[in-house]
């Protein structure tokens, strides 16, 4: 990709925070106070390691923004410090900014090996692969710095080869969960490392960060055996053809699919450019496992009867050019739905894109096909632990110091209420946001400052900090519209040589605006003939008074205020 990278700096300091040796600070970049952008950093002496560098995806009002990153320019201002990434999972509110952080610097990547080959995957596409070093580990196997010895402990998450952190510092044992449920029946892998959890806590842990995401949700999360029972049962019923979408980074949920068809003697397609890809990196990796036969190509569908056949595909969040999406108006080439289809979301709902979802739900209806989706379908369970995991995991552990982390605030301050609610002291939990520095000792845990944090935006050309008026002014053109015009004034006197033309878009129904553009050339004229020649007035200066009359006048006639760019020349 061509995208550059652009960092308007705002730092408060740009220097790195002075520590000693009893010393430990945890700095969030994000995921504190929102759902992804999930970003951290330890810091002791003069070494710093990162902990995931995940984006977001953009909400409805980021007009032409295809990613959200986290804005890294604490990180490198003082990259020079920098001796490690280690990453989480490979999900892309992990991993997803990397692309951008490993263009400036260059550290060993630690990850588990399916995390380390999305990663790969994703840096052949900025052609960055051949600089990273990358380097793949399984739980329970660690890496070392000079002050940091980092252990990955495996863990069940909605995703293959999750991980969290056991950090041993010189001042104490750090414990960083990763996104984590305690499913005690997984349907591939192993559960929980409850026992390593265990160990460091019989030890002694310093500091605990937990995930946060379902820390409102009372119970346990439904293990993936709910998930399973429930497709075999659709999958048996079903009397015509299955579509299913499922994230692609789900490997667990694709095998389980996959099985499910070989056992019941039904064919499998697999359909989207980032599930394609993914299926082939776990099966390189040995993550997957298709049976010989099990998979067949559009162009082979009519050789099988309408009950033998199951599309696995992308679009669970209902994307507008995802496969599911596609089918789900006719646009899909290579396939199309028919009355009696089975067509199955198993995935949760990104907050932001309920709106998207609901579109292609109903487009499936209006296709008559049989729409399986959301919690009541049990064709999905949180990856994330609820209240009585979230408890357990902070017993397991018993650290001195609780800090909730990766989740909106509320969450972190429900979280918060828990750790009290299992007998950990109000004044050893610390309700941190973006930014903050939590200075941790043997004895204390203060946020004792804070640097500078942000979004950064990513619009495929390039990248500009949320500080920029670029969100501001699309925001405006589809809330209010644009008004163009057009003028020719005469470098001697002043006087208008040719026009003013005006042209506007999404502003107001051409029958409508007729009378109003009349006026508003009229009101253009009069300004002109009232301007003092003597004053000799420059082209910026006669713009600014335009623009100044016509905004007013727009905004007390029809209550909007376009944008209105003028083009004048002078002859």
């Amino acid at each position: 990709m061509n995208t550059e990278i652009l960092y308007m700096l705002e730092l408060n300091s740009t220097q790195p925070l002075q520590g000693d040796e009893s010393t430990i600070s945890i700095i969030p970049l994000g995921g504190l106070g929102e759902i992804g952008l999930n970003m951290m950093l330890l810091q002791h002496r003069n070494e710093m390691i990162v902990i995931d560098a995940g984006l977001m995806f953009p909400e409805e009002d980021m007009h032409g923004i295809d990613l959200v990153i986290p804005d890294m320019t604490y990180l490198l201002e003082n990259k020079e410090l920098v001796k490690a990434i280690v990453l989480t999972h490979g999900h892309e509110d992990h991993i997803g900014a990397l692309p951008f952080l490993l263009r400036s610097i260059e550290v060993p990547v630690y990850g588990t090996p399916l995390t380390i080959g999305l990663v790969d995957s994703k840096l052949r596409e900025y052609k960055l692969s051949k600089k990273a070093r990358l380097i793949p580990l399984e739980a329970g196997e660690s890496f070392k710095t000079e002050h940091f010895h980092v252990e990955l402990i495996g863990i069940t998450h909605s995703i293959v080869g999750g991980v969290g952190l056991a950090i041993q510092t010189p001042i104490g044992s750090i414990i960083h969960t990763g996104d984590f449920k305690l499913d005690q029946t997984p349907m591939y892998g192993e559960p929980t490392q409850f026992h390593r959890f265990a160990l460091y806590g019989a030890e002694g842990v310093l500091l605990l960060l937990s995930d946060s995401t379902n820390a409102g949700r009372k119970g346990y999360t439904p293990s993936e055996k709910v998930v399973g029972d429930a497709l075999g049962n659709i999958f048996q019923n079903a009397k015509k053809r299955i579509i299913i979408a499922c994230f692609a980074s789900h490997i667990h949920r694709i095998q389980h699919i996959i099985d499910i068809a070989h056992r019941l003697n039904k064919k499998v397609i697999i359909s989207g450019k980032s599930m394609i890809t993914n299926v082939n990196i776990a099966l390189e990796l040995g993550y997957l496992h298709i049976p010989k036969g099990t998979l067949i190509k559009f162009h082979e569908i009519d050789h099988y009867p309408p009950n033998g056949v199951v599309i696995l595909t992308t679009g669970s969040q209902g994307e507008p050019m995802s496969a599911l999406s596609r089918m789900a108006v006719d646009e899909y080439k290579q396939f199309k739905l028919q009355p009696g289809d089975t067509v199955i979301i198993s995935a949760r709902i990104i907050p932001g894109n309920e709106r998207s979802i609901a579109r292609v739900v109903n487009h499936l209806f209006r296709k008559k096909v049989d729409v399986l989706y959301g919690e009541a379908s049990n064709t999905h369970v949180s990856g994330h632990a609820s209240q009585e995991e979230l408890k357990l995991m902070i017993n397991l552990v018993r650290p001195k110091y609780f800090v909730p982390v990766h989740g909106e605030y509320r969450q972190l301050a429900w979280h918060a209420q828990l750790a009290e609610s299992v007998g950990i002291p109000s004044d050893r939990i610390l309700l941190a946001e973006n930014g903050d520095v939590i200075r941790i000792t043997k004895e204390t845990a203060t946020i004792a400052g804070k640097v500078h944090t942000g979004r950064v935006f990513v619009d495929g050309k390039g990248i500009e900090t949320a500080s920029d008026i670029l969100l501001r002014d699309r925001q405006r053109l589809a809330d209010e519209g644009i008004v163009i015009i057009g003028l020719v004034l005469s470098k001697e006197d002043g006087k208008i040589i040719t026009g003013p033309e005006i042209a506007s878009r999404g502003f107001m129904f051409v029958k409508e605006s007729t009378e109003l553009i009349e006026e508003a050339k009229q009101l253009i004229i009069k300004e002109i003939q009232e301007m003092n020649p003597e004053l000799k007035l420059e082209v910026p200066e006669i713009e600014a008074r335009i623009r100044s009359r016509l905004t007013k006048f727009f905004s007390k006639r029809i209550k909007k205020r376009p944008m209105i760019s003028l083009l004048i020349m002078e002859l």
